[in-house]
């Protein structure tokens, strides 16, 4: 498969002095370590984070503060060589409750055997219900430097994007009944562990354990978002006029669509939204979160 480079400005350029920014204040300040912390390593005066895995452990890191909305990115430079069975897994998340509420925003890169490409798999929670994943491969090898993965969440939609390109949009469609994640504080996590029963090829490829310690690289994260702990934080409020609420950031423009429908046709291998053994009948909001819009 012929892999080609397109760079696009996403956002429009923002001059405003950012109160609310946390851009490159060091991991060991913004994150804790929540899974082993003998498979971490931070690295560049806490500029750098590795996880890693082995036969012994994955491991993990967390956000001190929870957000809701805001523009927050990650540069990360995956797992190299044979990745099969290895899932990094890069996403925001509210806590989970019984019965299950949750809200969750997800990437999800998936191993592979040396030489295919990588499969980047997105999903949305909102109010305890997923199942909305999208698959697709990534247009550059994602092991030979950092990329950043971002997502933009406003009251109006969410944006996933992978270096300013936008892969995924999920509007908010309160309006049908259905749940978005408007009011639910979420922290940031990374974790890097095995999902060989899964994820490459379905789980029929396994990890090799010889290729150990596998190795996901974090750096240069910008967390330009309200900081909360419940729905009734000021930040949080449509009323509080960031930047985030303007109206640039409220609909996709014509070349971002664009630029999202070059996405779906050229590199989705999975859409929720057309896999008719899952859902019968098409869920009432894929209409709304395509590239295929005009």
């Amino acid at each position: 498969m012929a892999i080609l480079f397109v760079s696009i400005n996403f956002f429009p350029l923002i001059d405003f002095a950012c109160s609310l920014c946390f851009i490159l204040q060091g991991f060991a300040k913004d994150f804790n370590i929540t899974w082993a912390p003998d498979h971490t390593e931070l690295l560049d005066n806490d500029q750098i984070l590795e996880l890693k895995l082995d036969n012994t452990s994955g491991s993990a890191f967390q956000s001190i503060n929870k957000f809701l909305f805001g523009n927050i990115t990650m540069q990360i430079k995956l797992v190299p060589n044979n990745s099969a069975g290895t899932v990094t897994a890069y996403y925001l998340s509210s806590p989970w409750t019984v019965p299950d509420t949750h809200d969750e925003l997800d990437f999800e890169f998936l191993g592979n055997l040396s030489g295919q490409p990588y499969i980047l798999q997105t999903n949305v929670f909102a109010n305890g219900t997923g199942g909305r994943e999208q698959r697709l491969f990534l247009w550059f090898d994602p092991t030979t430097d950092f990329h950043t993965y971002g997502i933009l969440w406003n009251h109006r939609q969410i944006v996933f994007s992978v270096d300013n390109v936008p892969i995924r949009l999920f509007t908010n469609n309160e309006v049908l009944g259905l749940a978005y994640p408007d009011h639910q504080p979420m922290n940031i996590y990374s974790s890097l562990w095995n999902g060989d029963q899964w994820a490459t090829q379905g789980g029929r490829i396994k990890i090799d354990w010889a290729a150990a310690p596998f190795i996901a690289t974090y750096t240069n994260y910008n967390l330009d978002a309200c900081v909360a702990e419940d729905a009734n934080a000021p930040c949080a409020s449509f009323a509080a006029n960031n930047w985030w609420d303007g109206g640039a950031y409220q609909i996709l423009s014509a070349d971002q669509i664009n630029k999202l429908r070059w996405v779906e046709q050229n590199y989705m291998v999975y859409d929720y939204c057309t896999d008719t053994k899952r859902y019968n009948v098409t869920p009432v909001e894929c209409a709304q979160n395509s590239g295929g819009l005009a």
